[in-house]
């Protein structure tokens, strides 16, 4: 399992610099990212560095998705043991498929609005003009060492939010 570490740094070069001395260390580039205020992003940060997804869409699409077919099922097993509508054992799945199509399709849109987990978590931060250094990995000792490392070229550690059961 992916664990995450968020650091604030006072500017855009201090978390460039420790974003690259993690990368040196062997985080992937595809579990490093910075994140900042939308004019920091827009004037300052080469777009390789940025965070891949600043909405909420994909784990709202997941949701939807295993919520719509999780309800769609319920929905054809019900209407198949209620007589008058009798639906056949085959238009089950189809109610699934078309359940989780509806979900899937809904919570996407919904969650296209919502700003990403980081951006809601550390808004202060971001709003007070840091820019913050993620880096995730399954490797606990790698973590710790790019940790120390960002630490060290004048970031700052920030707590971990935690979420409920669907994070």
């Amino acid at each position: 399992m992916k664990t995450r570490r968020v650091f604030s740094a006072p500017d855009i070069d201090t978390a460039e610099a420790a974003l690259h001395v993690a990368l040196h260390l062997g985080i992937r580039p595809d579990h490093a990212s910075l994140v900042g205020r939308s004019d920091i992003e827009m004037m300052q940060m080469p777009d390789a560095e940025k965070e891949a997804s600043p909405t909420d869409f994909m784990p709202a699409a997941v949701r939807g998705l295993v919520g719509g077919g999780a309800l769609g099922l319920i929905i054809g097993l019900i209407a198949m043991a209620v007589p008058a509508v009798g639906i056949p054992w085959a238009a089950v799945p189809l109610c699934m498929v078309v359940g989780a199509t509806v979900g899937g399709w809904a919570a996407a849109l919904a969650g296209s609005s919502v700003p990403s987990e980081v951006r809601r978590d550390y808004r202060t931060e971001i709003d007070a003009g840091k820019v913050l250094v993620v880096i995730d990995d399954e490797d606990e000792r790698l973590l710790d060492r790019a940790s120390n490392a960002i630490t060290a070229a004048g970031t700052q550690r920030l707590q971990l939010v935690h979420h409920g059961l669907l994070h």
